[in-house]
């Protein structure tokens, strides 16, 4: 009988792709990861005093326990702590502190759960290990998931490709409604538990209070993009997002306003006004840090600029260790540090990480 060690959360997800794998006939074992101290920093949202009795973390891994107790399976316990801070949050905050907005579930794949979690369970004796992502694996390819609306294959774009071997998504030929009957139907006790959101292992947060356990805010000025007028001082550049229009540190003004730009060395926030949002609009960006899950090396293919980006269709000039990547199409919010992840139909080719962002022909100067 062949192994398979699931990674449990202590989520639906992961619940119902243990559930599956067992009813599948495999040899199953759960292995839950600690990854962050979540008795630091204490700044959760929510009610501050759920942390008094329990910390989430250590709910996770009670529900984890319960579930594989009902179903019988042996539940594994691992820390990642020292690895999660050396290899996604320190990148976490170098990007932070260059303007940009990082991705740090991106790192969380590549580096822990695709990475030392798959050693770990090798070292268990798997033939295969599982996760509850929403994507599929096919004759070698990545693909997204059934429910698009659900799919992952985005947050996993940057993980190398052998680390795909031997890896199963149970739960990525299903659609979200069609997860929860299951483990409704078979009395799993986290049917109906809420779904994880915020940073990856670190959960939700107040984020300007969060980092600013990490990073000192730096004041400076908020100008407008067009005029150059000084309107305003932000918090810090940490605090705020390309595209971003609430919260943003100013007040008095007709017209909506909205973060267009950043500029690290004279610590200036820009900020752009009107509903055509020009100053967000970009044609190409170019891209580094490449990596291809997929043999293929389009010219065409389409490309997301973050999560829940609809498809751009893109061409692709290959231009050394760079891709320049244009969408004469447009596209709104293209930012510096966030991922542009390459598909050639259901299929994930890979991705790489937005480095400039350009408009007719021109870098745009404020990002």
């Amino acid at each position: 009988m062949e192994k398979v060690i699931v990674g449990v959360s202590g989520g639906v997800d992961s619940a119902v792709a243990l559930l599956l794998l067992k009813k599948e006939g495999y040899d199953v074992e759960g292995l839950f990861m600690r990854n962050w101290d979540s008795t630091i920093n204490n700044d959760v949202l929510g009610n501050p005093n759920d942390l008094l009795d329990i910390c989430p973390q250590e709910k996770d891994y009670n529900d984890a326990l319960e579930l594989c107790n009902k179903l019988n399976i042996k539940l594994h316990r691992i820390d990642f702590i020292k690895e999660y801070w050396d290899y996604v949050f320190t990148y976490f905050l170098d990007e932070l502190k260059k303007g940009r907005t990082p991705n740090p579930d991106m790192l969380c794949n590549r580096y822990i759960k695709f990475d030392l979690f798959v050693k770990h369970a090798k070292e268990l004796g798997a033939d295969y290990i599982a996760t509850g992502h929403y994507a599929r694996i096919k004759n070698g390819k990545l693909l997204r998931a059934i429910d698009l609306n659900k799919d992952q294959t985005y947050f996993l774009a940057d993980v190398k490709p052998e680390c795909f071997r031997n890896v199963l998504f149970p739960v990525g030929d299903y659609t979200k409604e069609e997860v929860r009957q299951i483990a409704l139907e078979n009395d799993l006790n986290v049917a109906k538990k809420k779904d994880s959101t915020g940073i990856c292992f670190i959960g939700e947060r107040n984020f300007q209070k969060f980092t600013q356990n990490y990073l000192k805010p730096n004041q400076g000025d908020i100008v407008n993009v067009e005029t150059k007028e000084v309107i305003g001082k932000h918090n810090g550049l940490m605090n705020y997002t390309i595209g971003q229009r609430r919260n943003v540190g100013i007040s008095g003004f007709e017209k909506r306003h909205y973060v267009c730009g950043k500029d690290t060395e004279k610590n200036i926030l820009y900020v752009a006004f009107g509903e055509d949002n020009n100053y967000l609009i970009s044609d190409a960006c170019l891209i580094d840090n490449i990596n291809f899950i997929s043999g293929i090396r389009p010219t065409f293919c389409t490309a997301k600029f973050r999560y829940r980006d609809k498809d751009h269709p893109v061409e692709l000039e290959y231009i050394n260790d760079t891709i320049l990547v244009k969408y004469s199409g447009g596209a709104i919010a293209v930012t510096p540090g966030q991922a542009c992840v390459l598909y050639l139909g259901e299929e994930c080719l890979g991705c790489g990480f937005i480095k400039e962002v350009y408009k007719n022909n021109n870098k745009l100067w404020y990002l």
